[in-house]
């Protein structure tokens, strides 16, 4: 599966590169959907894959958008979160799209200059809720927002960026805002934090990006040896915490992660069966077939 890089974005955007977008300060635009499509890009739709920066977007109009292995209708307004950790496909269904975007390393919104450590935040948290539908009022409260970015980045302000930040973290704050309240809800007890860390263990090791990365950790023994816990004890945690048992939510990562594999590369079955830890192809084909009722070819097809 391709990952797009901040470099691949401005070039398929037919707009110049930055310089030093590579340095270690981080990288930070912002952009209007119909100046793009001014500039060449005639393109709406947004191919599936990963990308290596983080885009937050207000976007009007009918679409369909492909999380993970999700389906979203958006009949108006949506506000959408991307991270570098997982896919997604925006699929426009009507030719009225307007909408704003901006784009972010992590670099940029390092702990040190905005307070925050991006992945601990709930909208990017893996499971979470990225994308929401939005009344008229809070689209136009949001593109408030983005109108003051428009503004600062052209701006000669020095310390313009600072703001940015601030911006960013506005847009953030929104987001949030209209996740669940169990969404943001902290844990602190010693069982959470097990449960949080074991979550945190199982994502680190996606994405797979290539047939030949294969997974380190892929049974409920492999995770509890790694925290130093006993895997009954782990079992009972994270079935407090989830109400799935170890084995299940490992087994639904997994399924996730192939269906991915499956209908975005074109890998063949034996080198997405290797990569996802097994060891013959009749058990990931009878592992699928499980959860899902289809088998790997039939799902493909």
């Amino acid at each position: 599966m391709k990952v797009t890089t901040l470099e691949d974005f401005y070039k398929e955007a037919s707009l110049v590169v930055p310089e030093g977008i590579n340095k270690e300060l981080g990288h930070f635009n912002v952009f209007k959907l119909h100046e793009l499509a001014a500039a060449g890009n005639k393109r709406t739709t947004m191919p599936y894959n990963r990308r290596d920066y983080y885009k937050i977007s207000l976007i009007s109009g009918k679409n369909r958008a492909e999380y993970a292995d999700k389906v979203i209708d958006i009949e108006k307004n949506a506000l959408l979160f991307a991270t570098p950790k997982i896919p997604y496909h925006w699929l426009p269904q009507d030719d009225k799209q307007h909408g704003h975007f901006c784009i972010f390393t992590a670099e940029f919104l390092t702990q040190s200059k905005s307070g925050v450590v991006l992945d601990d935040l709930p909208i990017f948290r893996p499971g979470g809720y990225p994308i929401f539908q939005l009344s008229d009022k809070v689209a136009e409260d949001i593109l408030h927002v983005f109108n003051k970015m428009f503004d600062e980045i052209a701006s000669d302000y020095i310390y313009k960026y600072d703001l940015l930040r601030n911006y960013v973290l506005e847009l953030i704050h929104y987001g949030q805002k209209l996740q669940p309240l169990t969404a943001l809800h902290p844990t602190h007890n010693a069982s959470a934090r097990v449960s949080s860390l074991f979550i945190e263990l199982l994502e680190r090791q996606f994405p797979i990006e290539s047939p030949h990365q294969k997974l380190s950790l892929r049974s409920a023994k492999d995770y509890a040896d790694r925290l130093s816990v006993h895997v009954n004890h782990l079992n009972k945690v994270l079935k407090q915490n989830t109400g799935k048992t170890t084995t299940d939510i490992i087994s639904s990562r997994v399924v996730q992660e192939a269906k991915i594999l499956l209908k975005q590369t074109d890998w063949n079955i034996s080198e997405i069966a290797y990569s996802l830890g097994f060891d013959e192809i009749a058990h990931f084909s009878n592992f699928f077939r499980k959860h899902t009722s289809f088998s790997p070819l039939g799902f493909r097809a």
